[in-house]
C-alpha cells in the first residue's frame, strides 16, 4: 500500500511539472534546465554503476552517450523528417509518438553494444589501464563520427525537431519533457532494482575483492559484461534525449569534457550511492546554470570546488549511503522484497 502511494505521488509530481510547463508557469528556460537535470541524473547514475558499485574506473561515458544520440537521431530523422539520405520521411508525423520511444530504444541498444568495447578488455585490466581504454573508446567514437559526412561530420546533425512537431500534432503538450522525466524515473528504478537483486549483488562483490568474488562462485566476467552494457545502454538513452532536447548534435558535445562532467557528478554525490549521485547531478546542473555568467571561468570555479570537496570530504556528499540510511523511515520505500 505504501509503495503504491509513493508511485502515485511520483507520477503526480511528473503531471504537475508537465502542467506547469504546458500552461506557461515554467518558462522555456526553466523547462530546459529541468530536462538537462533529468539527462544528467541518467548519465551520473548509469556511470555510478561501474565506477561506484563495481569499483572500476571508466572515463569515456560521453562516447556511449554520443552513440545513443546519433543513432536515435538518425532513426527519427529518417522516419519523420526530410533528409539528404532518403529524401522524404519514411513515416507520417502522426506516428511520431510511437517512433520516438522506439528510436530511443534502438539508440540505447547500439550504445549497449558499444559498451562491449570496454566490457571485454575489462576482463583483464583494472584501474588506470581500464581508464585509458575507456578514454580511447571515447576518442574512437568522436573521431569516427567526425569523419562521417553522411551524418554531418564535424558540422553536426540536425532535423530531430520534426519528431516533436509530429508528436505535438496529435496532442499539443511538452512531449520531450515527458519522455525525459519518464526516462529519469525508469533509470533510477531499473538501477535500484538491479543493484538490489541477487544477480546485481555480484557487482559490489567485485568491488570489494574480485578474487574472493570468484571463489564465492560469482561469474565476474559475466557481471562486468552486464554492468558495462547496462551502464552504456542507459548512457545511450540519455544521449537520445539530449539530442532531441536541442534538436541538434555535434560530436564535440560528447568529448572528454562531457565525460569529465559525468565523473564529477558521480564523485560529488558519492561512490556507490544512487540517491547521492542523483542529488549531485541536480546540484551540478544548477551550479552550471548559476555560474553561466562567468563564461569559461566557471571551469576554474567548478574544479576548485571539486578539489575542496576531495580535500574535506573525499567520499562525496553521501559516501556510499542512501537516503534510507540517513532517514530510516524511508527504508520501506526502498525495499523491493
Amino acid at each position: 500500500m505504501q509503495k503504491k502511494t509513493v508511485t502515485i505521488a511520483v507520477f503526480a509530481a511528473i503531471a504537475v511539472i508537465v502542467a506547469l510547463a504546458q500552461f506557461g508557469v515554467l518558462s522555456p528556460y526553466h523547462v530546459s534546465v529541468i530536462m538537462f537535470m533529468g539527462v544528467n541524473v541518467i548519465l551520473a547514475t548509469s556511470l555510478n554503476l561501474v565506477n561506484g558499485y563495481m569499483g572500476e574506473f571508466s572515463c569515456g561515458h560521453g562516447g556511449f552517450m554520443c552513440v545513443g544520440a546519433y543513432v536515435s537521431s538518425l532513426c527519427t530523422v529518417l522516419m519523420f523528417s526530410k533528409n539528404a539520405i532518403l529524401g522524404a520521411p519514411l513515416l507520417p508525423p502522426s506516428l511520431a509518438l510511437i517512433g520516438f520511444p522506439l528510436a530511443l530504444v534502438v539508440g540505447s541498444a547500439f550504445a549497449a553494444v558499444a559498451g562491449l568495447v570496454v566490457a571485454i578488455p575489462s576482463f583483464k585490466t583494472r584501474g588506470d589501464y581500464l581508464a585509458i581504454i575507456t578514454l580511447a573508446a571515447n576518442y574512437i567514437v568522436i573521431s569516427a563520427i567526425n569523419n562521417m559526412e553522411i551524418i554531418g561530420g564535424p558540422r553536426g546533425f540536425m532535423g530531430m525537431s520534426a519528431t516533436e512537431v509530429g508528436m505535438k500534432s496529435l496532442v499539443d503538450i511538452p512531449w520531450v519533457l515527458i519522455f525525459v522525466l519518464l526516462g529519469t524515473l525508469f533509470t533510477v528504478w531499473i538501477l535500484r532494482r538491479f543493484v538490489s537483486s541477487t544477480l546485481g549483488k555480484g557487482v559490489p562483490a567485485i568491488c570489494q575483492d574480485e578474487i574472493a568474488a570468484e571463489i564465492m562462485s560469482v561469474d565476474t566476467n559475466r557481471m562486468k559484461l552486464i554492468a558495462f552494457m547496462l551502464s552504456s545502454g542507459i548512457a545511450g538513452l540519455a544521449g537520445g534525449l539530449f539530442a532531441h532536447i536541442l534538436g541538434y548534435v555535434n560530436p564535440q558535445s560528447f568529448d572528454i569534457m562531457r565525460s569529465t562532467e559525468i565523473m564529477v557528478m558521480v564523485y560529488l554525490g558519492g561512490m556507490g550511492s544512487l540517491s547521492g549521485t542523483a542529488l549531485a547531478a541536480i546540484l551540478f546542473t544548477l551550479l552550471m546554470e548559476a555560474l553561466r555568467f562567468l563564461d569559461v571561468w566557471k571551469w576554474v570555479v567548478i574544479p576548485l570546488l571539486l578539489i575542496l570537496l576531495m580535500q574535506f570530504r573525499p567520499e562525496g556528499l553521501m559516501g556510499s549511503k542512501e537516503l534510507a540510511d540517513l532517514f530510516p523511515k524511508l527504508r520501506k520505500y526502498y525495499s523491493f522484497k
